[in-house]
Formats: C-alpha cells, structure tokens, sequence
C-alpha cells in the first residue's frame, strides 16, 4: 500500500518535533497553517469567512498545548483533523452558525482511521452471530444499514410485522446474553 505523502511528511515532522527538534516544530506548524486556511475557509460562509484565520490560530495553539497526547502509532492527519474539527465546531457554536458544508468532508490531506471502525465491525458481526442468520441479517439491515422494515422483510420474504418480532426478539436475546442473564 502506497503511503500519503502529505501524511508521511507532517507525521515525520511531528514526531522529529515530539523529540525536542525545534526546526521540525516550526516546519510542521508553517505547513499545519497553509493545510488548515482551505480547510476552514471551504467550511464556512462568506459572512465568517474572516475568521478562517482565527480557527487556524487556535487549531495550531490546540495543537501545540495537546501535542503529547498525539499517539506515534496513528496518522497524524486523524488527530490533526479531529483537533480542526473539535475547534470548527466550538466554532460553530460560539457563532450559532448555520453550517452549509457537512462536518464530514474532509480535506484530502486528512487520512481517515480505519481502526476503530474495523475493530467496531469485527465486534457487531461477533454479537449479531449470536443470534439466528435471518435474524441477524434483519437487525443488520435495520439498525445498522438504515434499511426500513418493510425493504428488509422483502428480502426475507417475510410480512413486516413476522420481522418486527423477528428483530424484537433478536434484540431481545443479545440483551440478555451480554447483560449476564443468559449464558
């Protein structure tokens, strides 16, 4: 698998900086504000485009303050977005801003960290195995995939209301397994 370059160029500065390298800090916060202007510039409107530099401010102040709980082992563009993002939306808040660009849309610098979403999967599939395979299919889809009752009693061939029970139940069982009262 090919690595990001931008990736690997602010996580080497970074860390470098992490082990006291002054030069390294000073690169990587420079580099941190020419990503971070577009990022909040495309998120907010024309009326708070002015304060796109301010949010970089204080993304990079975060940043500084909060750099040892950067863990060396993840990207660095996660942490680094999930500080912008925690700073857009505080921003959002102070400013009652109505936002017109979802939170959702990363930049293309950031990398997005599969790890807990993988480990979160390999767990649902784990407690969903509990119960029967049809089951477990209609609480997926419904709960997990946004399908409607309806769509997923179809593929079942099943009436809505069999797969209403069918998911009650189901439910029902995983509670009781992982709450301790069934074994």
């Amino acid at each position: 698998m090919q690595s990001d370059p931008t990736e690997t160029r602010l996580r080497e500065l970074m860390l470098a900086s992490l082990d006291g390298d002054a030069a390294a800090y000073r690169a990587l916060l420079a580099e941190l504000g020419r990503h971070l202007r577009p990022y909040f510039t495309r998120r907010l409107t024309p009326a708070f485009a002015s304060h796109a530099e301010d949010l970089v401010q204080e993304t990079l102040l975060a940043i500084h303050t909060r750099r040892l709980t950067y863990d060396r082992t993840r990207p660095f563009t996660a942490w680094l977005h999930a500080v912008a993002h925690h700073k857009f939306v505080d921003h959002v808040r102070r400013q009652s801003i109505r936002l017109t660009v979802p939170l959702e849309d990363d930049a293309p610098i950031f990398a997005h960290d599969d790890h807990t979403d993988a480990a979160a999967r390999r767990d649902l599939e784990a407690v969903l195995d509990n119960v029967p395979e049809r089951t477990s299919d209609l609480i997926r889809r419904t709960h997990v995939q946004g399908a409607t009752i309806a769509e997923a009693a179809a593929i079942h061939g099943m009436t809505e209301t069999a797969a209403k029970v069918s998911i009650h139940r189901g439910l029902k069982a995983l509670m009781a397994r992982f709450s301790g009262g069934e074994k």
